[in-house]
């Protein structure tokens, strides 16, 4: 809860969340999620989108981060950040 707190505090526009702790094991389901949100928030005009894949070791922030770099969904957003505050949580920004 304290990340969604975090948020509405700097940041006031549309926001949609992203939990991927219950597709963690298996790496297509966590792809066809992240890839299924993308085009969901490009169209419905979502101004941002958080994607938690949680602190532990990093290895499915990792993964999503490298998802996010392919070209064909490149062109869906304007930047990715992993949030400064808080290791377990990717902002997706829209155009």
């Amino acid at each position: 809860m304290r990340v969604l707190r975090w948020s509405a505090e700097i940041y006031d526009g549309v926001m949609e969340t992203l939990d991927l702790h219950g597709v963690f094991r298996d790496d297509r389901a966590i792809y066809r999620t992240v890839q299924q949100a993308l085009f969901r928030c490009s169209a419905t005009g979502v101004d941002v989108l958080e994607i938690i894949p949680g602190r532990g070791s990093g290895t499915l922030k990792r993964r999503v981060m490298a998802f996010l770099e392919q070209r064909q969904l490149r062109n869906l957003y304007a930047r990715v950040e992993a949030d400064p505050n808080n290791a377990g949580r990717i902002l997706v920004h829209f155009k």
